[in-house]
Formats: C-alpha cells, sequence, structure tokens
C-alpha cells in the first residue's frame, strides 16, 4: 500500500508514518509539507490514498482536493485536520473527499479510516454523520453556506482577525482582490463591519 500524507508538520507526518507502519509493515508513505509538493507527487507517482490537512502553506487543502480530484478522480482524499467538523467537513465532502476526521481522533480510526476509503468506501465518523445529517435536514442554508469557497477562506481569516494585507499576503493575493472579497462577504451575509463577521463567526462556531 502506498500513502502520501501532506501536512506542513514533521512531527504530524512522522506519527501518522509511525501508526500506518505498526499495521501495515510494508506500507510506502511519501510526505508533502506544502501544497505544491503534494500535488507534484501525486502527479508523479500512483498512490493508493492521499491523507490531507486542510491548512498548509502554498495552497488551502480544499483547492489542493479539487485539483487531486479533477487529475486523479478515483484516488481516495482523506482529510486530516485540526479543524473542528463542523467547520469545513460539508465543504470538503461535496469536493469529493473520501472521509474528514480531526486531529484529536484515536490512531485506530485513522487505521479504520485508511482500510475504508482504499476499498473505495467513504469513512463517515459519529461527528461527521451527525454534520451530514443536520445539513440534510435543513430547510435553509445558513447565511455563511452560501459563500463561495474563497469567500468562506476569506471570510475564516477576517474573523480570526487578520488585516486586508495580511490575508493578501498569505493567500499569494493582491489587496484589491481581497477587499473585493471582503465587500462581497459583507453583501451575502448583510453585514458592514468586520466587528460584525467576527461576531457572527464566533456564535456559529467558526472561530479557530
Amino acid at each position: 500500500m502506498r500513502v502520501l500524507i501532506a501536512d506542513d508538520h514533521a512531527v504530524v507526518r512522522r506519527g501518522l508514518k509511525q501508526i500506518l507502519a505498526d499495521v501495515w509493515p510494508s506500507v510506502i508513505v511519501g510526505e508533502a509539507e506544502d501544497a505544491h509538493e503534494a500535488l507534484r507527487l501525486v502527479r508523479q507517482q500512483n498512490w493508493d490514498a492521499v491523507v490531507l490537512d486542510i491548512s498548509m502553506p502554498g495552497k488551502s487543502g480544499i483547492e489542493v482536493l479539487k485539483e487531486l480530484k479533477q487529475e486523479r478522480p478515483h484516488l481516495p482524499v482523506l482529510i486530516l485536520t485540526s479543524h473542528p467538523v463542523e467547520q469545513y467537513a460539508i465543504r470538503m465532502m461535496k469536493a469529493g473527499a473520501a472521509g474528514y476526521m480531526t486531529k484529536e481522533s484515536a490512531p485506530e480510526h485513522l487505521i479504520e479510516a485508511v482500510r475504508k476509503v482504499t476499498k473505495g468506501k467513504k469513512y463517515i465518523s459519529p461527528q461527521l454523520g451527525e454534520a451530514l445529517a443536520s445539513h440534510l435536514s435543513a430547510t435553509e442554508k445558513s447565511p455563511h453556506e452560501i459563500l463561495s469557497d474563497r469567500e468562506h477562506q476569506v471570510f475564516r481569516l477576517i474573523a480570526g482577525g487578520k488585516a486586508v494585507g495580511e490575508i493578501a499576503s498569505e493567500l499569494s493575493l493582491s489587496d484589491k482582490t481581497i477587499s473585493t472579497y471582503r465587500a462581497r462577504i459583507l453583501q451575502k451575509l448583510g453585514m458592514k463591519t468586520n466587528a460584525e463577521l467576527i461576531r457572527y463567526a464566533i456564535i456559529n462556531g467558526l472561530t479557530e
């Protein structure tokens, strides 16, 4: 079995590699510390699964996921992140993820998830199952759910207290582009200030 681990923390990669090796001694594990390296390795080699973090240098996890699914539509991508299920899980599953789990999960859950996704199945944790059920049963979308993926990303960075210039630098975009996204976000959410955005994010559990 060949598994690519894409995470910008070396300690996390090493820990995941050991967990997999304890169960599958012959496993071949590739490592990528940023989005561009992850995409390069997927293009160059064949993998049975990718374990992908959401927050990495270069591109956001959802952008990487979409590119991976475009190039290798049958390659299962398991999201392993520190972000709680309610923050990103629905978006990532809609974008083609084979499963979503947090880094607080027990090692045996990771093994179960890898087993399932490499067999072509989805890994649905109890928390993800609840989130999906709530999403399907909701008659109306929450205001933030109508944001595009990029708008959602910018919204969360604004909610985290970052200025336009900081966000532009982090996403490799211009200040003007970020300001445009901010204006769209405010319009879609019916708000006028960053303070309102931050308050909304806190109330809805969308902050870090």
